[in-house]
């Protein structure tokens, strides 16, 4: 499972991609609006620390307009996929786009059948929000899982992207329910690294280290 970072902070964008885990990074003007920047100029900057899938969000509510507000974000760089929001309209929109080789990430799917219906249209990406799932009293892993079974039985050339991920046992729940990708905040990517147990293991090494450096 690739691992995405939700974020628009670039900060937070270089420290994750100096792991050596990130792939890929998904942000919207709401999350850029938060840094005080461009929405531009911050995608641009974000291309050039990950080369990696970077989804940036449309709003635009009529097909024509959103047609060409993705055409636009598409342009600025080769690694640019645009998010577009599951509906009528946006069905529309991924229909036109993906003929002409632009990339989509459809987003706000809570079902599988929103899902497929995206594949079919021509997305590269679906992204259930298995958080808001959860906290609406439904299971979010049960659409990741459906998502993928259906996926894999008809040969839908799109990929499954877990999104609202709140922990990070969402992270391991997602790749063992089979999702290509999962977008997280880059808090719960620093918790995945850390473990009381290991600081502890270290803290015993060194401690053991310090004896024999003695002698």
């Amino acid at each position: 499972m690739r691992i995405f970072l939700d974020t628009a902070s670039i900060d937070d964008i270089r420290k994750g991609a100096a792991l050596g885990v990130v792939d890929g990074v998904t942000t919207n003007p709401s999350l850029v609006a938060r840094e005080g920047v461009e929405y531009k100029d911050r995608v641009l900057e974000i291309c050039q620390v990950v080369d990696g899938p970077i989804s940036a969000e449309c709003i635009s509510t009529e097909v024509d307009a959103l047609v060409e507000e993705a055409r636009r974000v598409a342009s600025w760089h080769p690694n640019v996929v645009v998010k577009i929001p599951m509906g009528v309209v946006g069905l529309q929109a991924i229909k036109r786009l993906s003929a002409e080789g632009i990339k989509v990430n459809t987003t706000l799917i809570f079902s599988a059948n929103q899902a497929l219906l995206a594949a079919k249209a021509g997305a590269a990406y679906v992204s259930p929000f298995v958080g808001r799932l959860n906290d609406a009293g439904q299971d979010g892993l049960d659409v990741i899982r459906e998502s993928v079974a259906i996926f894999d039985t008809y040969d839908l050339q799109c990929e499954v992207l877990a999104a609202s991920i709140r922990g990070p046992r969402d992270v391991t729940e997602c790749a063992l329910a089979g999702a290509h990708v999962a977008t997280i905040p880059p808090a719960i990517l620093q918790q995945m690294v850390n473990h009381p147990l290991t600081d502890k293991g270290i803290e015993i090494f060194l401690n053991d280290a310090k004896k024999y450096s003695a002698v």
